[in-house]
């Protein structure tokens, strides 16, 4: 039987008697039980120990509770927030819970009621966190391309935005990269689709295992792939198209039936994020797009690249 997980509660108050009052009644009930005396010391703690639940007193030194939950609300993950205050007029109610809190305990309180509102909020944070995760499932099943196991075009561009957007931030490169089968056409001609399925799902996994956490690859369309590599430099990502060429070109497509040789072309184009130079998700596939076509006028089994800090600062001052 799989053990259940100690459920953490952090405490934010800096009156002591009722951090105690608070703790006692909690653990009591087996929960895990922080405590934190101000605001600014609460949210390193909520990084630190990714509570559960969180009670918050209102009144406090430095930072008040409501600014303190202002904070956490603009935080990208949700922490469940429960106010706790000696003051309950309805103009500080209102003003909390309209800014996200999910809950309201006034002093002195029952310890009962206390402990009853806390699992009832634990309750539904459970269930959320259930609802939540089960969504990211089923996203996750609309997103991917069924055969080759690499996302599909259904909002890829918003996910490289998101990930430009990012770049931005930390200052760091951006590279997408289009591939595309050569002479692909044979392989249905000379053996059957089947095995153009088989190798297409091939193509798939060996692009899937070159990835890094941070990147990910796209079933484009037909036999063409992208993969967008973050964090990256024009050499890395020229370094990276190679070693994914070569693996291509040498690797055994042979499923018991047929077998076969196949080679790709590639084309990537890389930026890095500033003021000055801004691509849109769209045009930067597109430069990507160009550099591939490069490659196939080239003699196929290339890779070609566009740097595209250079190449737009050339055309900005060209203009």
């Amino acid at each position: 039987m799989q053990a259940v997980k100690t459920q953490k509660i952090l405490i934010v108050d800096d009156d002591p008697q009722i951090t105690m009052l608070m703790t006692a009644v909690l653990e009591s009930s087996g929960f895990e039980i922080c405590v934190s005396s101000s605001g600014s010391e609460a949210l390193k703690m909520i990084d630190e120990k990714e509570p559960h639940l969180v009670l918050l007193d209102i009144n406090m030194p430095g930072i008040s509770g409501l600014e303190t939950l202002e904070i956490v609300r603009k935080r990208e993950e949700y922490t469940s927030v429960v106010l706790v205050s000696g003051n309950s007029g309805t103009e500080d109610v209102i003003k909390g819970l309209e800014l996200g809190a999910d809950g309201y305990i006034c002093k002195p309180f029952n310890p009962h009621e206390l402990l009853a509102r806390v699992k009832a909020q634990l309750r539904i944070k459970t269930l959320t966190d259930e609802l939540t995760e089960a969504n990211k499932k089923l996203q996750a099943l609309v997103d991917i391309d069924d055969l080759t196991g690499l996302y599909n075009m259904r909002g890829i561009f918003e996910k490289i935005e998101l990930e430009i957007s990012r770049n931005r931030r930390f200052g760091s490169g951006i590279c997408a990269i289009m591939l595309d089968m050569d002479h692909f056409k044979r392989v249905n001609d000379d053996h059957d689709h089947l095995f153009g399925s088989f190798v297409l799902k091939e193509v798939g996994g060996i692009i899937k295992k070159s990835l890094r956490d941070v990147d990910f690859g796209v079933r484009y369309g037909g036999d063409e792939f992208m993969v967008i590599l973050t964090g990256t430099d024009f050499n890395g990502a020229m370094s990276y198209s190679e070693r994914l060429r070569s693996t291509i070109e040498s690797y055994d497509f042979n499923n018991g039936e047929h077998k076969m040789d196949l080679t790709t072309s590639m084309g990537i184009a890389v930026l890095k994020p500033n003021n000055e130079i801004k691509v849109t998700a769209k045009e930067l596939v597109q430069w990507a797009d160009k550099a591939l076509y490069e490659s196939k006028e080239n003699g196929r089994n290339k890779v070609n690249g566009f740097d595209l800090n250079k190449k737009l600062s050339k055309v900005k001052l060209a203009g």
